[in-house]
């Protein structure tokens, strides 16, 4: 008997493998800007798996979520680490409609004591403060910083050249916010989540530019012995705005917490407590500092010609310039105060 073998032969057809859309689309998604994979790449058509990121997925989707880690379900209730666990992980949006002004005026006074918010922080994680008469304690001029992100020592002075010596870093960056679901949160959330000191931290000025808008997966403080804190504070805030984390950046966050599994979860009570000069102050001394008279505005409208602390007169062209100086918002009598920077007329500028 006679028995006939098939061998099937595999037959590759040239330009087959992956389609033009698929191959634009893997060019234009973003790179990550960390040494560890962003999300999980999707294995391509090709009979190479590509190396290329599968593209973002927009706004709308929902990507499917990952498992928690071991280590995250096993660690202790009330840890950081058990926290990332309840965590969403999926892809991250795109960027499209982001702006700063999406999460309500910088430095806004959100907890309404008089202050804004950016100088309450500088309260909190100064020492040896000094403030501008006629503020009520408010306006910081000078202070000391033991800076978090580089455990070096910062002497802060107010002025529209040395304020960016110190910055107040969003611990989850805006626009890391915004792709990880702030766009589905209301305006006074995302105001809320913008000035809660939680999500808050002076820290070294170019230290802090050097972050931009990285998770934990692409930045991480050089001062290794505040990356615990840091890393805690991340997942305290992504769980408290119901934010999500990427793969690349839950794996991140298990890997440092690890290293400190009774790492505490924080909570924006805590990250509150300061050495608060309003909250403390007698009673008579409230009183005569709300019926002290607001210092006079200068003629016309013009620049103050008063010193804020590093001498000369102020001038600011506009409320960019203001923000820049860290002077915002600047209310009447302030350095550099006109009536062109106050749109309500109000005598707070640039709010």
């Amino acid at each position: 008997m006679l028995v006939a073998t098939v061998v099937a032969v595999g037959i590759s057809v040239p330009g087959s493998a992956v389609s033009d859309d698929a191959a634009a689309a893997e060019a234009s998604a973003a790179p990550s800007a960390s040494p560890t994979s962003s999300g999980d790449p999707t294995p391509s058509a090709s009979a190479t798996p590509s190396a290329t990121p599968d593209p973002e997925p927009s706004a709308t989707e929902t990507p499917e979520e990952e498992p928690p880690s071991d280590d995250a379900e096993k660690a202790s209730p009330g840890t950081a680490l058990a926290a990332i666990a309840t965590l969403a992980v999926k892809g991250r949006a795109p960027k499209t409609g982001y702006d700063r002004d999406e999460f309500g005026p910088a430095w806004a006074d959100v907890d309404r004591n008089g202050c804004d918010t950016r100088n309450d922080i500088l309260t909190r994680d100064l020492t040896e403060r000094t403030y501008k008469a006629g503020t009520h304690d408010c306006v910081v001029l000078t202070g000391v910083l033991v800076d978090p992100y580089g455990g070096g020592t910062i002497a802060f002075q107010r002025g529209q050249t040395t304020s960016t010596a110190v910055q107040i870093d969003h611990v989850v960056a805006l626009s890391d916010a915004w792709q990880k679901g702030a766009q589905q949160l209301s305006a006074d959330e995302r105001r809320e989540l913008a000035n809660d000191p939680l999500n808050l931290l002076a820290s070294d000025g170019p230290l802090n530019m050097s972050k931009g808008d990285g998770d934990t997966a692409t930045w991480l403080p050089p001062n290794k012995a505040f990356r615990c804190t840091y890393v805690a504070r991340q997942v305290a805030v992504k769980q408290s705005y119901d934010l999500w984390v990427t793969t690349a950046e839950r794996d991140a966050m298990t890997r440092v917490l690890t290293t400190c599994p009774d790492e505490p979860l924080p909570t924006s009570a805590d990250a509150a407590t300061i050495t608060d000069p309003h909250a403390t102050r007698d009673a008579s001394v409230e009183a005569e500092d709300e019926a002290a008279p607001e210092p006079a505005e200068p003629a016309g409208g013009g620049a103050a010609t008063s010193s804020d602390g590093s001498g000369g007169s102020v001038f600011y062209q506009n409320c960019d310039a203001v923000r820049a100086a860290g002077a915002d918002p600047i209310r009447v009598g302030d350095p550099g105060y006109s009536t062109k920077l106050d749109r309500d007329k109000d005598g707070v500028g640039c709010e």
